[in-house]
């Protein structure tokens, strides 16, 4: 899946972008420099910038284009659907998550971190950079529709 996603970003961002010879810094549209004829081209993003390969571009699309899931926020509402809105103890009535999340803190992460090794193992959300943002698989595919692709 996730092979499959990413070959269909990498279409986008070549869709994108323009190949350029930095060494004569001109666009080389036909993926060959006609002033030097190098054939060794970055991609140009317009309005952006230029670098070697498409994985910048893809972060660029990403970061730009889509929101990242807030697995924080998700997790804690999984929580809520889990578990009674209040908990009583004694005569005090506490918020349930805020009260795991406050006494438990190391067990929250944990708890936490789980959550998003099975979010990410039953295909649910998607990492292009080891983990530090997540996106959501459905709102990838699509966008990759929506692109054509």
């Amino acid at each position: 899946m996730k092979n499959e996603i990413q070959q269909k970003l990498e279409q986008i961002a070549l869709n994108r972008s323009i190949p350029f010879c930095y060494g004569c810094y001109k666009e080389a549209p036909t993926g060959c420099c006609k002033s030097c004829g190098s054939d060794d081209l970055m991609r140009l993003l317009p309005e952006v910038g230029c670098e070697y390969g498409t994985d910048w571009i893809i972060k660029h699309i990403l970061k730009a284009e889509l929101e990242a899931v807030d697995l924080e926020e998700t997790f804690e509402q999984s929580m809520r659907e889990c578990y009674p809105e209040e908990t009583t103890v004694g005569w005090m009535t506490f918020d349930t998550v805020t009260l795991m999340k406050e006494n438990d803190p190391v067990g929250w992460r944990c708890a936490l971190g789980d959550y998003e090794s099975v979010e990410e193992s039953e295909g649910n959300i998607l990492s292009f950079d080891n983990g530090s943002t997540y996106f959501s698989i459905q709102t990838l595919e699509d966008f990759i529709e929506q692109e054509g692709g």
